[in-house]
């Protein structure tokens, strides 16, 4: 039982997604039950494992070549039971979201299946098992995107899908090099197998080839190009969690490389760190210009994972004095996971109402809707760091680590990046939250029918899912030492931390003057630039919000689409054309030149009796029906069309692309014999 008892969450779902398909063919009604079912006592039973099988491993030997190893510990349980928790309140939240969508029994199963994947992602032992658990993952969720099939669904999906394999790909190819170079993918054994490799140059390429494939997922710049694409068009449970928890197993990646790989390396650190500033600040920028709920919401978690790349980064610069940056690390992913879980939900009532999620057509659609509005805003709270609210307490820690290392002046310029990103999150929610609750639409039907939704916009199912997961956040914010400080010393072993953690006077005017001043820059930001710029006036005192953002700008557009599309299958093309034809042009030079090559004669014995006895004939037919004695030689043309045939197929045969393709079969049955 030992082997297979943490196997069980992660094949538990998997199993109870085929029957849960099976039965939703026969019965709606009986497979959101199943479906309810299995997702809260998956809840329950990771609850159970990060509470009693600490220290447990299980491993599956001969699965998949090399084994899956899992194992539990304070980071890996706490994180199961948060995804556990999210995908049970949208599961609760799908029942009525789903209520008029086609294709729910397909996207309950790529539902349970990836929750399957992503547990096994977060208590994999070994970065093998990471990475077929993560490739998995990023297969089934890519249903998620393309659920409804429309047309702007199946090109985000398109783009989810290319920046998933090609971070998947490249994240295979190090951890190729990684196990040949260290001979270990464990992650218990990669801090001293690394630690003690003499080649650093190696380390650092085969790092940065996983840290591209799991940047990718994560959602960090350059690679962010899915998050604001995929967002708005996914259903709104699925945005919940590729925001709150798929770029979560992004960063439990980046955590692994980081921490175990290259721990205490400044050179590497730096790297991350202002990987995390362009990420943070970036996405920031993004969500300001942005007018589309879940478009924001999108470049909002984008920004955050910059802040979750910033303090890796400060793990590695600090060492052994890292303790404030392990703390912020962990807590901001499990407060964005909460928040998130929260601002989409509300976001998918909002568009379950008005099928819209355009600013200026959902304006005012929460006046006098008092749960919806205090939903968001526990949400909105804790996003932008407002005291009292869980994302002030992370975000604390991880500036305080900032201030605590005073390596160079660059970390002054670091500091004020991390407080303008801050105030960014809180302008761009004050937009968000303003717009929503307070402003009125311009249309006045509108409006009437909108204020008229006070009871209808939402059943009791979807108000437990929201509120539930809503009320966490203050909760966790007013009681930081109890709580989250708790929860993050049970995890801090993972990071390689293992003493005693300093703990912060979070409410004393030390920690409060970081905080109020980006809430500070926020309020100022929201009334001189968003109201200022990116609040237009129509004719007769109207508003509206202008789409600011330059539509050239896009990054998938102006630069991955062309070089993946045009660039790199026309270089591509133009190198095997020269490769598969060089070997060709020197035989013929050769033939042309030094061996020079007879000309076919005007009568051949090598004719094929059947090319001879129809050219004999052909000849005689044409001499009859001309009734002349000569004429063209049908015989010869046939001999030479014959002669040239051969010649072809000898080409053909020694030819490079003849070979590789024979290569390929070859390969092609010796990868069906080991699968067999």
């Amino acid at each position: 039982m030992k082997e297979i008892q943490l196997a069980i969450p992660v094949f538990y779902p998997m199993a109870g997604a085929l029957i849960t398909y099976l039965i939703g063919k026969k019965s709606r009604e009986a497979r959101n039950y199943l479906a309810d079912f299995i997702v809260v006592s998956e809840f329950f039973m990771l609850l159970y494992g990060a509470v009693c099988l600490q220290g447990t491993e299980s491993i599956l030997e001969g699965v998949c070549g090399m084994g899956l190893h899992f194992t539990m510990d304070g980071f890996r349980g706490i994180y199961g039971v948060v995804a556990a928790f999210m995908w049970m309140m949208t599961i609760i939240f799908s029942r009525e979201y789903f209520r008029h969508y086609r294709n729910r029994n397909r996207y309950y199963l790529f539902q349970l299946i990836t929750l399957g994947a992503t547990i096994g992602v977060f208590l994999s032992a070994n970065l093998y098992t990471t990475f077929i658990f993560f490739e998995i993952m990023s297969f089934t969720s890519y249903v998620w995107v393309a659920q409804d099939e429309r047309k702007e669904s199946l090109r985000a999906a398109q783009t989810y899908l290319a920046v998933a394999v090609i971070g998947g790909m490249v994240l295979l190819m190090g951890l190729f090099m990684l196990y040949t170079s260290v001979g270990t993918l464990e992650v218990s054994e990669l801090y001293e197998a690394c630690r003690n490799y003499p080649d650093k140059r190696v380390l650092y390429i085969s790092g940065s080839c996983l840290l591209v494939g799991f940047g990718a997922k994560a959602g960090a710049f350059p690679l962010h190009i899915w998050l604001p694409k995929a967002h708005p068009v996914a259903p709104a449970p699925a945005s919940a969690l590729l925001s709150g928890i798929l770029t979560k197993a992004g960063v439990y990646g980046i955590l692994i490389i980081s921490c175990y790989m290259f721990y205490g390396d400044t050179k590497w650190g730096s790297m991350i760190l202002a990987l995390g500033v362009v990420t943070m600040f970036g996405g920031a920028v993004l969500a300001v210009f942005s007018i589309d709920l879940k478009r924001t919401l999108a470049c909002s978690s984008m920004s955050q994972i910059g802040f979750i790349l910033v303090g890796t980064g400060m793990q590695c610069m600090l060492a052994e004095e890292n303790g404030l940056a392990v703390h912020g690390t962990f807590l901001h992913m499990m407060n964005h996971s909460l928040i998130k879980l929260v601002l989409f939900m509300v976001a998918g009532v909002v568009f379950m109402n008005t099928h819209q999620l355009n600013l200026n057509d959902i304006r005012g659609f929460g006046r006098k809707k008092p749960f919806l509005h205090l939903t968001f805003l526990m949400g909105a709270l804790g996003i932008g760091g407002i005291p009292l609210w869980n994302g002030y307490i992370s975000k604390t820690l991880l500036h305080e680590s900032i201030v605590e290392y005073s390596g160079a002046p660059i970390f002054v310029f670091v500091e004020w990046i991390f407080l303008i990103s801050g105030g960014l999150t809180v302008a761009y929610m004050l937009k968000l939250y303003l717009s929503i609750f307070w402003e009125k639409n311009t249309d006045a039907a509108k409006q009437v029918e909108f204020e008229g939704m006070k009871k209808s916009y939402i059943d009791k199912q979807s108000m437990f899912a929201i509120g539930a997961s809503a009320v966490i956040l203050p909760v966790l914010g007013m009681t930081p030492v109890k709580t989250m400080e708790k929860l993050a010393g049970i995890s801090q072993g993972f990071m390689l931390m293992h003493e005693e953690p300093h703990i912060p006077r979070f409410f004393g005017m030390v920690c409060l003057k970081g905080g109020l001043l980006s809430i500070g820059i926020g309020v100022v930001l929201y009334l001189l630039v968003i109201r200022t710029f990116f609040l237009k006036k129509k004719a007769g005192s109207q508003s509206y919000y202008p789409d600011a953002w330059p539509k050239w700008l896009d990054l998938e557009n102006l630069v991955y689409r062309p070089l993946f599309e045009r660039i790199l299958p026309f270089i591509g093309v133009f190198l095997c054309r020269i490769g598969d034809s060089l070997i060709d042009s020197i035989i013929v030079l050769l033939r042309k030149t030094l061996y020079k090559d007879c000309k076919i004669p005007h009568r051949t014995g090598s004719l094929p009796k059947l090319d001879a006895v129809i050219g004999t004939l052909l000849d005689k037919g044409a001499v009859y029906l001309k009734k002349r004695e000569e004429s063209v030689s049908y015989r010869w043309k046939l001999g030479r069309k014959a002669l040239e045939r051969r010649e072809s197929r000898d080409m053909i045969r020694f030819s490079l692309s003849y070979g590789l393709q024979l290569a390929g079969i070859g390969m092609l049955f010796i990868l069906v014999y080991l699968l067999l």
